[in-house]
């Protein structure tokens, strides 16, 4: 878990909930891990006595200033009778982490004190081939490789310094070596390295000491040394206030009226547009999560920019007026799109195609399929007229218009299975298995509506009828195909196995909410009422929330559980009871499910994927962008509701 992530498009850091560092991202938020998840560490030597951060004994509070990316950490440990406040942040136009940490004594008697920050580089997410060491040209610790320069300084200047060797040979780097109380390392290694500094001065009875402490990232020493003087030369302090000041303007910028809802919901709704900012590259990308943690159990990242939370994340932030982010997302997607009209699974934040699972051949007919889960496509194009019919930026659509719109609609249009007239088979949302599934059918509905939109907006109105009947033709057979008479409510997917014949699979499904939220369907219709019913019934979690669906055994916790709560699918059942409400009274049960979400965020504000249905903790990774995003968009569309019902 990543409990206080910190970034500005192009540097991200995350912290873990022992105030380690353990991600640095650079020159792209999710693309490359520097760290490769490995622990800088923060140690404390006093009047002989030694802890590092992680260790037992300290009481440790972290969180951010309100409405800022900039943390607010206090940590306490007792028996070295010291308390830490410190706060984090990367300033918001230039590459630089920044932190301010202030030791108070509360032994009451005059100690002294020596203070280590630790740093495991990997650059280029390999430990192999790095160089650490003094420049006296800056009088700075730099650690390089090739491209990547990460230079680190303090002011008032560290007074010890080592750089080692760390996993190599039964060494563990320089970090022992501060343990007791003094650096003894070279001035220059190479190959597998860290390094360590320490500051020390005295402390007076019930006093406080104050030092800066910043990593400034480059692609060559020139350009690290001119970040490095901008600090060294000015109050530090300044890129600290400035950056706060920034994100403050920045969340308020469009002066989003939050009334009536509690303190806490607003707090939670700031602190997701920031966090959703963070997790975001200045190319465009939308990372899905940058938490490192998930590679030990999964050998893969959820680093990545999946087009189908891209889209979600870019509706939430166009729902709340910033759409200069989304713009840069879009414009991403038009230089990605396949030429075939259609986006593979995920890509990497620089746009190249990502690691994926998704077979271009199906063994067991011997024939060549999509490698795709079609709601990706579909998805965009939702997104993109929604974006434009808020903003009316028509250059900017029309850009799109032929790059992107068009062949993605004509592929949907076309990529239509023969006797059912539904999208042919994909994966589906959750990317665990093929078939023809009600919410892809869903997606494609309002993806080829959103292009018949464009379509008309541009006076191409034979293209615009077109996919219009093609999405009407796709309702009617989901009607036909996907309602159950058997169970009363729609199925989850026609199942395929490797061949023509298919079978019903009547799982309970979360993702089922897209019948009446891509308007498909009427949310007063009783064959969505009876589905959406199920989901109540069968996905509710004891301990609250919603599951996925029956069964979930991803990262299942209790077979008590249909499985873990997840966050989005707890708010898109909020979303229904906002859609269905009819009396503000109504509105309380979705009311109800966002109070639940803000519950269960840690203590920063961080949301994961999924909460624990016995301890109710985070459960798989954190911060997960798409959980922020959905608690944006359920409660504007609370909001909203409200106010159409009450005025």
């Amino acid at each position: 878990m990543r409990d206080i992530p910190v970034g500005n498009g192009s540097l991200l850091v995350n912290f873990d909930d022992k105030y380690q560092i353990r991600d640095i991202y650079f020159p792209h938020v999710g693309q490359e891990n520097h760290t490769y998840g490995a622990v800088s560490r923060f140690g404390v030597w006093c009047d002989g006595s030694f802890a590092w951060t992680s260790d037992a004994g300290w009481e440790r509070d972290l969180r951010y200033q309100p409405e800022t990316l900039v943390t607010a950490v206090k940590l306490k440990n007792a028996s070295l009778g010291i308390v830490i406040e410190a706060n984090d942040t990367v300033a918001s136009h230039e590459n630089i982490f920044l932190r301010r940490v202030r030791i108070f004594d509360i032994a009451g008697r005059k100690r002294s004190v020596r203070v280590f920050l630790h740093h495991d580089f990997r650059l280029y997410e390999n430990k192999v081939g790095d160089t650490a060491y003094y420049d006296p040209e800056t009088r700075s610790l730099i650690h390089y490789q090739k491209e990547r320069y990460f230079l680190i300084n303090t002011a008032p200047h560290f007074d010890t310094f080592a750089t080692g060797r760390k996993d190599f040979q039964g060494q563990e780097g320089t970090w022992r070596d501060a343990e007791d109380g003094e650096l003894h390392g070279g001035v220059v290694t190479e190959g597998s390295v860290d390094s360590t500094i320490g500051v020390h001065f005295e402390l007076e009875p019930g006093g406080n000491f104050e030092f800066f402490y910043w990593i400034a990232a480059g692609t060559d020493h020139a350009e690290v040394a001119r970040l490095n003087g901008h600090v060294a030369s000015s109050d530090p302090s300044e890129y600290l206030d400035y950056t706060a000041n920034y994100w403050r303007a920045w969340v308020n910028k469009n002066e989003t009226d939050l009334e009536p809802l509690s303190p806490e919901i607003k707090e939670l709704f700031k602190r997701s547009l920031l966090i959703v900012h963070s997790q975001m590259d200045n190319g465009g990308a939308i990372l899905a999560a940058n938490d490192w943690d998930v590679t030990l159990r999964a050998t893969d990242h959820y680093s990545y920019l999946w087009p189908r939370d891209g889209a979600f994340v870019a509706e939430a932030l166009d729902l709340a007026g910033f759409s200069h982010l989304t713009r840069k997302f879009f414009d991403l997607c038009g230089r990605i799109v396949h030429p075939n009209g259609y986006f593979l699974q995920k890509y990497n934040a620089d746009g190249t195609v990502a690691s994926g699972w998704h077979a271009a051949w199906d063994r067991w007919s011997g024939k060549p399929q999509v490698p795709i889960q079609e709601d990706e496509t579909a998805l965009v194009l939702w997104s993109l007229w929604e974006h434009y019919d808020r903003y009316r930026d028509i250059e900017f659509a029309h850009r799109l218009y032929t790059r992107m719109t068009i062949p993605c609609a004509d592929f949907m249009a076309e990529f239509i299975h023969p006797e059912l007239g539904l999208p042919a088979p994909s994966w589906n949302l959750w990317e665990d298995r093929r078939g023809i599934h009600t919410f892809t059918c869903a997606s494609v509905v309002a993806g080829l509506r959103a292009a018949a939109n464009f379509a008309e907006l541009f006076a191409e109105h034979g293209r615009a009828e077109r996919y219009r009947e093609r999405a009407d033709s796709i309702v009617a057979a989901m009607e036909r195909y996907l309602f159950s008479e058997q169970y009363g409510r729609y199925l989850r997917s026609l199942q395929f196995n490797g061949d023509d014949n298919f079978e019903p699979d009547a799982t309970v499904d979360a993702s089922l909410f897209g019948l009446f939220y891509f308007d498909c369907f009427s949310v007063t219709d009783p064959k969505v009422a009876s589905t959406m019913r199920a989901i109540e019934e069968k996905l509710g979690v004891s301990s609250g929330g919603t599951a996925r669906f029956e069964n979930d055994g991803y990262m299942r916790v209790s077979d008590r559980e249909p499985g873990n709560a997840w966050f989005i699918c707890t708010l898109w059942l909020a979303e229904y009871y906002i859609a269905r409400a009819m009396t503000a009274a109504e509105l309380m049960k979705a009311l109800a499910l966002i109070d639940w979400v803000v519950q269960k965020a840690l203590p920063s504000g961080v949301l994961a994927e999924q909460a624990d249905p016995v301890t109710g903790g985070p459960v798989s990774v954190a911060p997960l962008t798409w959980s922020h995003s959905t608690f944006v968009a359920a409660t504007l569309h609370y909001l909203e509701k409200l106010r159409e019902l009450t005025k």
